[in-house]
C-alpha cells in the first residue's frame, strides 16, 4: 500500500486518467473528488464487496443447474 499525505485542494493522479482531489477535511472525515473516464467503475469498498458477494452467490450450484434446466 502506498500512503501519501495530501492537504485540501491537493490531488494525485493514477494511470494518467484518474484524478483524486482532497475536497474537504473535517475531523477524521475526508471528502474526496474523483475524476475518471465513464468506463472506469468507481465504488465505495463496502458496495464493491456487496457486488462481489452477489456475483458469487449468483454462480452457486443452484443457479447453474437452473440454467442447465432451461436447455
Amino acid at each position: 500500500m502506498l500512503a501519501l499525505s495530501r492537504k485540501k485542494n491537493e490531488a494525485l493522479v493514477i494511470n494518467n486518467n484518474i484524478e483524486i482531489t482532497i475536497l474537504e477535511i473535517k475531523g477524521e472525515q475526508v471528502k474526496l473528488g474523483i475524476t475518471a473516464p465513464r468506463e472506469v467503475p468507481v465504488y465505495r469498498k463496502e458496495v464493491y464487496v456487496q457486488i462481489q458477494d452477489a456475483n458469487k452467490e449468483a454462480m452457486t450450484g443452484e443457479s447453474i443447474s437452473a440454467l442447465k434446466d432451461l436447455f
